[in-house]
């Protein structure tokens, strides 16, 4: 069973896929979830607090799921194949994550904002919230730097700095499906898995010996 939490996170979700963030209200956010509007209060302390959880929950499911795509698969290429995957269908699915990738924030979505006063929220999830969300740079270079630690492993005689360039184009590529769709002809896995098993094998180089 959800926690009152989740459950009013849902529901502002919900709320969302309806109406703009500024038509949003608290109290029917609350009476969605079947919790006062207190324990709202209580748990996010305003709407802004609201939005921030909102946003980090989004941030931390996408993340999960590049976790899980690196987990699932075994060949380095087969991991980042479906990293961008799912990178692109989770930007098309969730505005928020759209709104976290690409740092184009709508009037309709509640672009996260730091709190105004400085006292600190006794709910630890919204203390993480309110320290504040990843933009656009730093979100990509998480899942670089995770796909980067699961993949040296298994290239070992790679680059790191390509390889790392290789992860966070992984990323990138399946941004731009978004934004242009591949023809066609191949299609988006075609087009991503065509790409992407081109690993960066180049060892570094020695310096001369002397």
């Amino acid at each position: 069973m959800p926690t009152a939490r989740e459950s009013l996170l849902d529901a502002a979700l919900s709320a969302l896929s309806e109406l703009p963030w500024s038509g949003v209200r608290m109290v029917d956010v609350a009476a969605a979830a079947g919790v006062s509007r207190q324990t709202l209060y209580n748990e996010f302390g305003s709407k802004d607090g609201l939005a921030r959880a909102l946003v980090r929950r989004e941030a931390d499911v996408y993340l999960r799921g590049v976790d899980q795509a690196l987990a699932e698969h075994a060949g380095p290429a087969d991991r980042m194949v479906h990293v961008a995957e799912w990178t692109l269908g989770s930007a098309r699915s969730s505005v928020l994550v759209r709104a976290l990738l690409t740092g184009c924030w709508s009037e309709r979505l509640p672009a996260p904002s730091p709190p105004r006063a400085p006292r600190a929220s006794t709910v630890p999830a919204q203390r993480r919230a309110d320290a504040g969300v990843p933009g656009p740079a730093e979100l990509v270079a998480t899942v670089r730097d995770r796909a980067l630690a699961a993949l040296q492993a298994q290239v070992p005689g790679a680059d790191p700095v390509d390889l790392g360039r290789y992860c966070e184009t992984a990323v990138r590529l399946g941004l731009s499906c978004l934004v242009a769709p591949p023809g066609r002809g191949e299609g988006q896995a075609g087009y991503l898995r065509a790409v992407l098993t081109r690993l960066p094998m180049r060892a570094p180089e020695q310096p001369p010996r002397a």
